[in-house]
């Protein structure tokens, strides 16, 4: 499937951002900051961990020679794959960048970034593990100082009943319209405090009591289980809960597990188990659809449980969290459910990206296979009246490699 993928990526689409791939060709898309090759970024420790080794030195080229850094998620991607292949050459250009280009973004009142609104939690949070490793490869502490000073306040900040609000005012340091969600736009602030403990080889206790206090008062007022027994995390608006959870939430099954070790000893048990029932559930989301395939978002009312039930929520862009989740678990527990057949996801993402040759049309169509080189969005038919969008039809997101 990564052979297939990749292949195709940069026959049609080498440097840009995205393949099209109905049009067959590259997309750079507003969400990048004016980068080029997103898709090959984050592809660089995949292609290195699965041992494509011809194409992690061709996309590595390019990285080197083409590459202009100004996007976080791009750094992450770049660091992690120098780590990985013991390569310091993207590191080293990273740390010589940041001291040139990057602190800029520093320089509000409270030492995040922001763009005129509000800044948003996981953004401040996404910063900590690349801007510490970037103090480790260059020997400049003034790296680790900017995101420090940034743990400092939101540690400091008072917070309602101990849960961490998605936005933030870069003016006055407070919190604004105290929307609290494991998801989307808080997601990778929890999962950076239990990594950087972990990364600190477990020296830096304060993102370890940020995280089990946060993990705490998530458990006290976002958790519920469904009448059919599904474990969830809602989300909360001004101490109101949507009984929703979106994909990007399903990352939580995996963080819990990893880091369930280091909880105190009487929660381990507790937190291995949490752990399991969250990824049952976003399993359950993917079962439960039609296709297969697990939508943006899921909710448990009187009528469903784990399924989409707002047509703007219907689809899917190749998201990773569950199956993020189901490695940890794997790695957890050694339970085969993680690995023989989760929820048939592999089998429907091969089909996703069958050749026109794959199969008959009343294969297809029994199957939910495409005839496109690529598929990446994906409108569930579980509703007749939902129909395909096709700018998403037509863009296989990064995210996906």
């Amino acid at each position: 499937m990564m052979q297939f993928a990749w292949a195709n990526y940069r026959r049609y689409a080498m440097g840009k951002n995205e393949l099209r791939p109905l049009s067959k060709d590259g997309y750079q898309g507003h969400i990048f900051g004016g980068l080029n090759g997103a898709t090959i970024i984050d592809s660089l420790d995949t292609l290195y961990l699965m041992e494509l080794k011809e194409e992690f030195q061709e996309a590595k080229a390019w990285v080197e020679n083409c590459f202009h850094l100004n996007v976080v998620s791009t750094h992450a991607s770049q660091r992690s794959a120098g780590h990985t292949a013991g390569d310091p050459t993207p590191r080293c250009r990273l740390a010589r960048r940041g001291d040139r280009g990057w602190f800029c973004v520093f320089r509000g009142n409270w030492g995040w970034a922001s763009t005129g609104g509000s800044s948003i939690l996981a953004e401040c949070g996404s910063l900590h593990l690349e801007f510490l490793h970037l103090t480790e490869l260059s020997g400049n502490q003034i790296f680790a100082e900017k995101v420090r000073k940034i743990r400092r306040v939101l540690r400091e900040m008072k917070k309602p009943y101990g849960l961490y609000p998605n936005f933030l005012s870069p003016v006055t340091g407070n919190w604004e319209q105290h929307h609290v969600s494991i998801g989307g736009l808080g997601d990778s602030f929890y999962e950076y405090l239990i990594k950087s403990w972990l990364m600190s080889a477990k020296t830096d206790t304060e993102a370890k009591v940020m995280y089990y206090e946060a993990l705490e008062a998530i458990e006290m007022y976002l958790l519920n289980v469904s009448p059919g027994g599904l474990t969830y995390i809602a989300e909360w608006r001004g101490g109101i809960l949507d009984h929703k959870m979106g994909h990007l939430a399903c990352f939580s099954g995996g963080m819990i597990a990893l880091g369930a070790e280091d909880a105190k000893e009487e929660k381990r048990a507790h937190y291995q188990e949490l752990a399991a029932q969250i990824t049952r559930t976003c399993h359950e989301s993917y079962a439960r659809s039609d296709t297969k395939l697990g939508p943006e978002a899921f909710w448990f009312n009187s009528n469903k449980e784990a399924e989409a039930t707002h047509e703007g929520e219907s689809y899917y862009i190749l998201r990773p969290e569950v199956v993020e989740s189901y490695m940890y678990l794997w790695r957890l527990t050694h339970d085969p459910i993680y690995r023989e057949n989760p929820g048939g996801l592999g089998e429907i993402s091969r089909c996703s990206l069958a050749r026109p040759t794959a199969g008959t049309e009343k294969q297809n169509k029994e199957t939910h296979c495409t005839n496109t080189v690529e598929r990446s969005g994906y409108k569930d038919k579980q509703e007749a009246k939902i129909t395909r969008h096709p700018t998403l039809q037509n863009e296989y997101c990064y995210i996906f490699l």
